[in-house]
């Protein structure tokens, strides 16, 4: 089993940048395809961006060039660093890690952290 817990939110202007981490627990992290959802006020939860084990990565249209995900296998980290951030960005983001082990679907969630964007 992984435990997942995301820090770095907070409160940040326009234009600023925030690094979200979500650390990994629990034995085989390096395995995870790890991916950072959102979920603002009203809305549904929507992928933000996500990692494989290999490193490759994939973004929503509405975040690319401004956020980057990334991994330390070793720290058994993966973050998100979110630049130019918007009103529109404030929400609760989420990391979720998937896997497949010896046949079995493994799918983890975070509690959250909350990103709010304001001036």
């Amino acid at each position: 089993q992984v435990q997942l817990v995301e820090s770095g939110g907070g409160l940040v202007q326009p234009g600023g940048s925030l690094r979200l981490s979500c650390a990994g627990s629990g034995g085989m992290f390096s395995i995870y395809t790890v991916a950072w959802y959102r979920q603002g006020p009203g809305n549904q939860r929507e992928l933000v961006a996500d990692i494989t084990r290999g490193g490759s990565t994939n973004y929503a249209d509405s975040v690319k060039a401004r956020f980057t995900i990334s991994r330390e296998n070793a720290k058994n980290t993966v973050y998100l660093q979110m630049n130019s951030l918007k009103p529109e960005d404030t929400a609760v983001y989420y990391c979720n890690a998937k896997a497949k082990i010896f046949g079995r679907n493994y799918n983890y969630w975070g509690q959250g952290t909350q990103v709010t964007v304001s001036s």
